[in-house]
């Protein structure tokens, strides 16, 4: 069976978005592959040395926490001078790829005066940097 390639015309914005989605995944396998090479390389001091790590992985959130002096929430910022903490840096900027695509858009809409699209983009980024920033966590 034989697939066949239709050429499909993509809008601005969905090419906007993508060109965005890729940029921001680049950047930030980036920044994860070159801090994990740091962190096992040792370049710099860890908080939890590789020999624990096996059994902190075993421990809940909130042992894990306790056990390693680590500040929840957003407090590992602090802690990027380590070795074992600097790779959670990718995997943030990994998370944010989709609020700053979504907030890319935002131009676009509001050049093209598409009001309505617009609203959805500015609402749907406030509800994901909401969810990101944790105070939900607080409502559970």
């Amino acid at each position: 069976m034989e697939l066949k390639h239709e050429k499909t015309d993509s809008s601005p914005a969905r090419l906007h978005y993508a060109r965005v989605v890729e940029g921001g995944m680049k950047i930030g396998l980036a920044v994860l592959v070159v801090a994990f090479f740091i962190y096992v390389l040792g370049w710099l001091p860890a908080r939890v040395p590789m020999g624990e790590l096996p059994r902190m992985w075993a421990l809940p959130a909130s042992d894990y926490l306790r056990a390693t002096g680590m500040p929840g929430g957003w407090g590992w910022i602090a802690l990027l001078d380590q070795g074992d903490v600097l790779p959670l840096l990718g995997i943030a900027l990994l998370s944010a790829v989709t609020l700053v695509s979504v907030l890319a858009l935002a131009p676009l809409y509001a050049a093209r005066r598409d009001w309505i699209y617009f609203m959805i983009v500015v609402a749907q980024s406030g509800v994901i940097a909401l969810a990101a920033s944790g105070m939900l966590a607080s409502f559970h």
